[in-house]
């Protein structure tokens, strides 16, 4: 089963921009699909972002105009590039990859905080 690391997030003030990183121990083509969840404190986890092996991708409303997905298959890394943040997208965010088997792995997560 593959393995997620995340990086990237942090404290941003609105408006401001991130980037998040997702790394899979294997290559990216090997997975379904990679996703990035998130959830705030007292919420349950959403979906925010994916992207699948053949470049398909799908974002949630709220972050529709705002937010980008993009991968290094070099790399086996896919970035979920936040702007025009704001304080309701303060949450952890989660990195999850769906194998063609029907596994689901998750990554520890990464706070992103932003600030109003």
């Amino acid at each position: 089963q593959v393995q997620l690391v995340e990086s990237g997030g942090g404290l941003v003030q609105a408006g401001g921009s991130l980037r998040l990183s997702c790394a899979a121990s294997a290559s990216i083509f090997t997975i379904n699909a990679i996703n990035w969840y998130r959830q705030a404190p007292g919420k349950q986890r959403e979906l925010v972002a994916g992207i699948t092996s053949g470049g398909s991708t799908t974002f949630a409303d709220s972050v529709k105009g705002r937010f980008t997905i993009s991968r290094d298959n070099a790399k086996n890394t896919v970035y979920l590039h936040m702007s025009s943040l704001k304080s309701e997208d303060t949450a952890v965010y989660f990195c999850n990859a769906r194998g063609f088997s029907g596994y689901d792995a998750w990554g520890q997560g990464t706070q992103v905080t932003v600030s109003s």
